[in-house]
This record gives C-alpha cells, sequence and structure tokens, in this order.
C-alpha cells in the first residue's frame, strides 16, 4: 500500500464523527437520488405503457381533398412491408349517437377488424366482460367502455340504438365491455368494419390505417415513407406532442432538484477536508519535513474525499435501492387506483445502468470537491507548519 493511501485511511479513521457526517450527508444525497430516479423511470415507463403503446405509433389518413381511403388493401399490404412495422389495422370511424331506453350519448363508433386491431390497442387486456372478437364473427355486435355503459345503464347482451344524421340507424348488441383507465372508456366504442361501413353507408372504403412499430421513437422516419405513397401520415410524437413535454419537463426538473442535492452534499466533503487541513498542519509539516513531496500531500487529501465520496455513494445507492423496492410492493387502494389509470401498485424500475452512474458521478463530483482543500494542504511552509504544533 502507498504511504498517500495509508495516510488518507488513518485520517479518515482518527476523525470519525466528521467522517461519519460526510458519509451520511453523501449517502442521503444519493438514496434521494436513486429512489428519485427509480420514480421517475418507473412512470416514463406506466406513461409509455398507458398511452404510446395503445395508441398507433402512426395514424395514416386519405389523400389531401378526400374523405376516405380507396383500394385501402393495397396500402395496408405496402405499409405492412416497410421495414420495423409490426402491425397494421384499417378502420372507419365516426359520431354517433347511442340510445338504451331513455339514455343517450355522443361517442366514437369505430369499424375494424379485431385481430389487427387487438394488436395495435391490445383491448383484449382491457376487457372486463365478454369477448372482444366476438365482433369478428357476430354481425350487429358492440363493444363499448365501462364509462359509457354506466352512464348507459346497459349491461351485456343488451341492444342499444345507434344513430346519426345522413346514417342508416342500427340495433347493435353489447358484446363486450372495456377498462382502460382513460377517456377512451366514456367516448370509444368498436364495432366490425362491415358493420360501419353498413352504418355510415358507404362501401369498401375506410378513414384511416393505425400501424404499430418495433421501434416507437422511428415514427416520424416510417410517417415520411408512407407519406410518400400520397396518403397523409402522422407519428405520435408529432400528434400527441403533449406525451413528450410532459416526460421532458418532469426529468429536467429532477435532474436540477437532485442535482443541487448532490452538490450541497459535496460541500459537506469540502468542509470536512478544511477541518483536517487545520487539525493537521503540524503533521503535514512533518510529513513535508521527512521528504513528503508537494503532490504527495495533495494526493493524500484528494484520496480521502474520493473515499468519503465513494463510501457515501455505495451506502446511497443500498440503501435507496431497498427503499425503492420496498416503496413498489406498496398497494395503490382500489379507489385510489382509478385516479391513476387503473394502477395497482407504485411503479419503481430500477436499473443497473443509473446505479453505476450514480456511483461514479457522485464519486468524481466528490473527488473534484477535495481538489481545494488538496491544494492548501500542499501550499503549506513546513516550517511554519510545524512551528504551529
Amino acid at each position: 500500500m502507498r504511504y498517500e493511501l495509508f495516510i488518507a485511511l488513518r485520517q479518515i479513521r482518527s476523525r470519525k464523527f466528521q467522517t461519519i457526517l460526510s458519509v451520511g450527508a453523501i449517502a442521503l444525497a444519493v438514496m434521494v437520488l436513486t429512489v428519485s430516479q427509480a420514480f421517475m423511470v418507473g412512470f416514463t415507463g406506466e406513461l409509455y405503457n398507458t398511452t404510446v403503446n395503445k395508441l398507433p405509433h402512426v395514424s395514416v389518413s386519405p389523400q389531401e381533398g378526400e374523405d376516405y381511403i380507396y383500394l385501402y388493401r393495397t396500402l395496408v399490404d405496402n405499409t405492412s412491408k416497410i421495414e420495423g412495422v409490426s402491425a397494421v389495422s384499417p378502420f372507419l370511424t365516426g359520431k354517433a349517437s347511442f340510445r338504451f331506453k331513455t339514455n343517450s350519448l355522443n361517442a366514437e363508433l369505430k369499424g375494424i377488424l379485431p385481430l389487427q386491431e387487438n394488436n395495435i390497442s391490445a383491448i383484449e387486456a382491457d376487457m372486463v366482460e365478454g369477448d372482444f372478437r366476438e365482433l369478428e364473427y357476430s354481425r350487429n355486435t358492440i363493444v363499448i367502455g365501462s364509462k359509457l355503459a354506466d352512464k348507459l345503464e346497459v349491461n351485456l347482451g343488451d341492444s342499444v340504438d345507434v344513430s346519426f344524421p345522413n346514417a342508416n340507424p342500427l340495433s347493435l348488441r353489447v358484446v363486450g365491455i372495456f377498462h382502460t383507465g382513460s377517456p377512451l372508456d366514456e367516448s370509444l366504442t368498436y364495432t366490425s368494419l362491415d358493420t360501419a361501413q353498413k352504418f355510415y353507408n358507404v362501401q369498401d372504403v375506410i378513414n384511416g390505417i393505425s400501424v404499430k412499430l418495433e421501434d416507437f421513437n422511428r415514427d416520424r422516419e416510417v410517417a415520411a415513407k408512407i407519406e410518400k405513397t400520397g396518403y397523409k401520415a402522422r407519428g405520435w410524437t408529432e400528434s400527441n406532442p403533449e406525451i413528450l413535454q410532459t416526460i421532458a419537463i418532469e426529468s429536467t426538473s429532477n435532474n436540477v432538484i437532485l442535482g443541487l442535492i448532490v452538490v450541497i452534499a459535496s460541500f459537506g466533503v469540502i468542509s470536512t477536508l478544511n477541518l483536517s487541513v487545520i487539525g493537521a498542519i503540524s503533521q503535514i509539516g512533518m510529513l513535508r519535513a521527512m521528504g513528503a513531496t508537494i503532490s504527495s500531500i495533495r494526493t493524500i487529501f484528494v484520496l480521502q474525499s474520493g473515499i468519503l465520496g465513494f463510501l457515501g455513494a455505495f451506502i446511497g445507492t443500498l440503501t435507496g435501492v431497498a427503499i425503492s423496492l420496498a416503496i413498489g410492493q406498496y398497494k395503490i387502494p382500489g379507489a385510489s387506483s382509478e385516479l391513476y389509470g387503473g394502477m395497482t401498485t407504485i411503479p419503481i424500475i430500477i436499473r443497473i445502468g443509473d446505479i453505476l452512474v450514480i456511483i461514479l458521478a457522485v464519486f468524481l463530483l466528490n473527488l473534484i470537491a477535495g481538489i481545494y482543500p488538496a491544494q492548501q494542504a500542499a501550499k503549506l511552509d513546513p516550517v511554519k507548519a510545524i512551528s504551529s504544533k
């Protein structure tokens, strides 16, 4: 062991109270940083799962001046061949009025091919009653959201009257009820594409195509390729920019606050090392008189700073991970979970990469913070330092 490291460790052990305070301050900051990062990553993942992963990553609409997409099967086939596209679903959608007994509400009626639509929105996983696939083999059927079902007071098997100006009135049997925990539960209904075409009195046309990608970050790239065919296409980042804005704002504010916490903790290390320099002036003088170089004196105090930073980061990380895992086990009460989109537990995600970055960043920051007191120690005149004893 080099003598600089030996002396640095001895200084840390001899000043136990100051060491505990410095390590504790850093550990507390790192613990907060670890827990907050786990929260941030978890909620971001939950936001993507409840929004982006249930939205079409790219939406295709008719050509300029057209209301419908004709010969859509060719477009669907060409779109599915684009690299990175995992699912394609044609649809015909529009407004409709739903009536059951004395209750009446307006909502969106979306005609789809059930298998393809499920590949886009995973609606089958949100079904609370009935079977979404029944739309595929039963005529004049409909699947509605839970809130719409409550307001209309309909149950599985009931028939609702559907009408709208310039449309053919129909009576559709409810074969399924879904619950997503979002406004769609009140504003969206599904029927088969054939039924929707019959209702809106159009022949074998659609007014949109939903596209799902293997990597949702490529939405604009794929949309640009589709637009070359003459149809309008928009990626989810263009049609739903508020999702990205929310994540960006939360992430930025979180990083700024936590960065300040770590910096404040680092000042605790600087204070400890400055006190260490003041209390060890005579020892520093003796070391210099015995032949220790300025560089060695500087190294001793930088090593102290690095060791304190590493210990604090390591202890804080372990504590933060333990607290995060405990919080992740907390069950959200049923009534409260409705307010948070149906979440049953607090979303927590701990990534090894984040842990390593936090430890390395805090270690380096404290290493840098130790440079100033190390410089002060190295500048001491050995004769004056010894005489100050």
